[in-house]
């Protein structure tokens, strides 16, 4: 039996007086007083992949790195029938971003078939993430409760006309409707296993507001994830329970390997969260990073599985059934290698279907490029030979709206494009490099602003090169590292067609409308005047262009980037 709350994260303090203050749970009924085993298994950023793909890894085993095709709802599901085996009790659960920025074979659909694969893997309880906020409340909550009003009505119940939403709940201890002044969604799940009762907790990161467009937040609140959590307790408490797992759509990254048990080098925003969590919370699931770690922070465990379905992780949770607490926590990431595990042949029945109700589109034939693969690798200067790529084409979708300059964000850019063997990309391979479908917005912003633009790709004392903006042709410029923050771009350096730009002069820029209204805090854009929708979709805009260099025998694609933003230092 599952039981769920929704809460306000304000309510903790009345949450806390309706439970009596109680701080201690009743002990689960067992047997014997010995430690009792509850097992998990956990999947982040699946991301629509139904089927295997491209997985780049290194192990502790096999520091070489190596890349193998890995995943797919098929592999997946002969893992858990076979793990079932060893514990009937298993709790499957996912941390977010489950759906949203898929691969065309789930977007094409609305991405209804991923939902569907995650009911068949028996998923009891997921976070949401960021990308299930991307078409608004609204859709969330029918990819929740199931039905066919959504506004993308082209693609909503077009693979089944009766979809029936998540078997699976979505959590969220921290997404406030300001509508009502209450949770969204419940805040937690209670699932029992081996007679321990165990609280599923759900939060996303609070600065989903930056990674989303506006309007898939409207009349949204997303509070402080530590403490929206740690409100959870009290009234679990007061249910019995005294074992809890977070799952936290929030991540970090490490130089170590996949697989390397209680890792120490974690580092990023998930971990000022956990060191904030109440001490009975032992385990910390996470995500957003799209990393893969089992790593201790403050002695506690903190997963996460890269993400598309490449690895599980599986996870052991030792109880005292007497103090009603977990005395040990350990887990193992495992590759997803097909012919590893024996497919449930209901799941790969599943898999087989949409692949064959796909293919049609998805195969559709769009245009020759230059090399076999357009990689986004942005290592080096901050550019990828991608970046290049997708910027020329939103540039060249928003031409005729009088664009100058095309800029694109890195985190929009999903998959490397690969094209088949006579370089042909099709429809599929097209869309899985910018699967979200935004608009192309043009504004006008001076020299100034875009000055201070570019001095936005670098928000700290650090500056990388991961999450610099991808630029368009005749656009140019010089960055170094070694500078204060607000002073990297090297005066005079920024060019269009040769000419350094001009403080005071207006010029016409073009971007994606998550991007061109201040997503990943580049609020710059957002302040642009004269701002026009063009109503050109992106995957359009690039698509078109790729047919128009190709009819111009100039097929688009390059090995490596053309070297429009150098880095000095």
């Amino acid at each position: 039996m599952a039981h769920f709350l929704r809460t306000p994260v304000a309510s903790a303090a009345l949450i806390l007086i309706l439970s009596g203050c109680s701080h201690f749970a009743s002990a689960p009924q067992a047997a014997s007083s010995g430690p009792i085993e509850v097992n998990l298994v956990a999947l982040n950023d699946f991301h629509g992949n139904l089927d295997r793909s491209k997985f780049t890894y290194t192990s502790v085993t096999d520091p070489v790195r190596q890349t193998v095709q890995a995943g797919g709802i098929d592999t997946l599901s002969g893992a858990l029938a076979a793990w079932r085996k060893e514990d009937a009790q298993l709790i499957f659960v996912g941390n977010g971003d489950l759906v949203g920025a898929s691969p065309a074979m789930s977007a094409l659909w609305a991405d209804e078939p991923s939902i569907v694969a995650m009911n068949m893997l028996g998923m009891k309880a997921s976070s949401v993430g960021n990308h299930e906020f991307d078409q608004g409340k609204a859709e969330l909550l029918r990819q929740q409760r199931g039905g066919c009003e959504s506004s993308r009505a082209d693609k909503a119940c077009k693979f089944s006309p009766d979809f029936k939403g998540a078997s699976y709940a979505y959590l969220a201890a921290n997404v406030i409707d300001t509508q009502t002044g209450k949770s969204l969604l419940p805040a937690y799940r209670i699932e029992e296993a081996h007679g321990v009762k165990v609280g599923l907790i759900g939060a996303v990161l609070k600065d989903t507001p930056s990674v989303v467009t506006a309007a898939g937040i409207t009349g949204l609140q997303f509070g402080d994830e530590a403490d929206a959590i740690n409100a959870t307790l009290p009234p679990l408490r007061a249910q019995g329970v005294g074992v809890f797992v977070v799952l936290l759509h929030q991540g970090g990254e490490t130089p170590e390997a996949v697989d390397q048990a209680d890792c120490s080098g974690l580092k990023g925003e998930v971990v000022d969260v956990v060191k904030r969590l109440d001490p009975a919370i032992q385990l910390v699931i996470s995500g957003h990073s799209h990393q893969g770690y089992l790593c201790r922070v403050d002695g506690r465990l903190v997963t996460q599985a890269q993400m598309g379905g490449h690895m599980l992780t599986r996870i052991k949770l030792k109880v005292d059934p007497v103090k009603n607490a977990v005395i040990d926590a350990s887990a193992r990431n495992v590759v997803m290698l097909p012919g590893q595990f024996e497919p449930d042949p209901a799941v790969a029945a599943y898999l087989e279907s949409v692949k064959r109700r796909s293919a049609a589109e998805l195969s559709r034939p769009v245009a020759v490029i230059a090399v076999p693969t357009v990689g986004r690798s942005t290592k080096g200067s901050g550019a990828s030979a991608l970046g290049d790529l997708v910027a020329d084409s939103t540039l060249f979708g928003a031409r005729a709206a009088g664009a100058q300059i095309g800029l694109m964000n890195n985190g929009g850019i999903r998959k490397d494009l690969e094209a088949g063997a006579d370089l042909m990309t099709n429809v599929g391979q097209n869309q899985a490099v910018v699967p979200f479908g935004n608009t192309l917005i043009v504004v006008s912003l001076s020299g100034a602003q875009i000055r201070t633009l570019l001095e936005q790709q670098w928000p700290g004392e650090e500056a990388g090169e991961g999450n610099l903006l991808q630029v368009s042709e005749g656009f140019t410029y010089r960055w170094d590292s070694t500078q204060p923050q607000g002073q990297r771009v090297l005066p005079g350096s920024i060019m269009l067609d040769g000419v350094a730009i001009d403080d005071r002069q207006q010029y016409r820029v073009a971007a994606n409308s998550f991007l061109a209204g201040g997503g990943d805090r580049f609020t710059v854009l957002a302040a642009g005047t004269r701002r026009l929708d063009t109503g050109v979709r992106d995957i359009d805009a690039f698509s078109d262009y790729l047919i128009a260099r190709a009819r111009a025998g100039k097929p688009a694609g390059s090995a490596t980037s053309a070297g429009r933003i150098v880095r000095v230092k």
